[in-house]
């Protein structure tokens, strides 16, 4: 199975929901600050210099990941991979899509908000070279970790 990577386009809306949504369910919950990101896009990352991918399999999307410009850096939000395609490399394909986008737009650093629970995304945060810091200015209720990359 080829996975191929592909920048947002409004056909993705309803997947954007659905892939977002599947996983917050199964893991922490749905907060006002997700359902703004996903349910308006262009408002909450597109307009301002981010940009939203899916990792598509048979034309399905199965991934996606979201980079919020934040000044001279970058949030990562809303990865997910639905069930049936996990440990398959997905994220990671994902996360390197991500890293060079912020790389290129001359991003200083990429930060981004977990949980402690979720230990798989963590692996690969670590893996990609992601530090955890001190937890300020949580946007999120059920984050208790903050991690960055420098670029």
């Amino acid at each position: 199975m080829e996975i191929k990577i592909v920048k947002w386009e409004d056909k993705f809306a309803k997947d954007y929901i659905n892939l977002s949504i599947e996983w917050l369910e199964k893991y922490v919950s749905v907060e006002p600050g997700d359902l703004e990101i996903i349910e308006h896009p262009y408002e909450a990352v597109l307009n301002d210099g981010g940009m939203i991918w899916f990792a598509i399999i048979d034309n399905i999307p199965i991934g996606t990941v979201t980079m919020i410009k934040t000044d001279n850096n970058y949030e990562l939000a809303k990865l997910a991979v639905t069930e049936r395609y996990k440990k398959m490399g997905v994220g990671n394909s994902l996360m390197q899509v991500a890293i060079k986008f912020a790389k290129e737009n001359k991003a200083e650093k990429i930060y981004l908000y977990t949980n402690h629970n979720l230990t798989p995304a963590i692996y690969l945060y670590k893996k990609c070279g992601f530090i955890q810091i001190p937890l300020i200015d949580n946007k999120y209720i059920e984050s208790d970790m903050k991690m960055e990359l420098y670029l």
